[in-house]
């Protein structure tokens, strides 16, 4: 297999195939990397030697319905520079992971259109190996979602068992997209929310909120210059109430005062 192969279909670069082989109905295919292109993970010097292999396999994309592995005699160097003893890196998978990184895309492509035991079943792996990359892929593109750019926010909480209890949630009605999540409810959720729409300079002009007086109060003093809009559901709540209070009032005095017969 020439290494243009390796790279473009596997995305292994820089490496030499050694064998191949068939194994319980699996492609297993042996790489080594040269001599030459040794080199301190630490450090980056290319002034070592070599302290022995750890033999490693690493889930690679199919090849049709066939699983593919990708076996490697890992290197172990000492580095003459800052004496450190350790494995080369693997620029194709990533630290202490037992696929590669070509193999992690495929899932997340195949996952946008089919469920996570579909995914599982279709490349006979786990379900929690398919949910794992997918976690992964989530929480480096949408864990801190840049702030820059808010307009318009709401502010609302959410019960999520006995465990976690509560989470307050900060989304953007622009995108719809939730830019915040903290821990419990209240204005002390909200902490580290604040910190960093401060750093992001951010231009809110309309917060949404439920008629919490905890919420009212920290909007009124982090965003002054924001206007407040109490959404919808809970004013109609509200008016739902009062006017389901006052239904009440009127019966008991038709019925106890006035000693008239009404529809309750």
């Amino acid at each position: 297999m020439s290494t243009s192969l390796l790279y473009h279909a596997f995305g292994v670069k820089g490496y030499h195939q050694s064998a191949i082989q068939f194994e319980a109905g699996a492609v297993i295919i042996r790489i080594e990397q040269p001599r030459e292109k040794l080199c301190c993970s630490a450090c980056g010097s290319e002034d070592v030697f070599s302290k022995g292999t750890v033999a490693r396999r690493f889930r690679s994309v199919t090849i049709g319905s066939k699983p593919v592995w990708i076996e490697f005699a890992v290197p172990r160097v000492r580095c003459c520079r800052c004496g450190l003893e350790r494995q080369v890196l693997i620029p194709f998978a990533a630290p202490k992971k037992s696929y590669t990184k070509s193999f992690a895309r495929y899932v997340l492509e195949l996952s946008s259109h089919m469920t996570i035991q579909g995914v599982a079943q279709h490349l006979n792996v786990g379900w929690d190996l398919v949910k794992q990359i997918q976690k992964q892929h989530l929480e480096r593109h949408f864990s801190r979602p840049k702030l820059r750019d808010l307009k318009r926010i709401a502010i609302d909480e959410i019960y999520v068992g006995k465990r976690h209890k509560y989470l307050t949630l900060v989304l953007d009605l622009d995108r719809g997209a939730i830019v915040y999540v903290g821990q419990g409810k209240g204005e002390a959720a909200l902490t580290k929310f604040w910190k960093r729409l401060r750093s992001s300079h951010a231009k809110v002009q309309a917060v949404a909120a439920d008629l919490s007086p905890a919420y009212s109060s920290a909007i009124r003093k982090n965003l002054p210059q924001a206007t407040l809009v109490f959404d919808r559901f809970h004013l109609v709540k509200l008016l739902n109430e009062h006017l389901t209070e006052l239904r009440r009032e009127l019966h008991r005095e038709a019925t106890d005062t006035l000693q008239k017969s009404v529809l309750k």
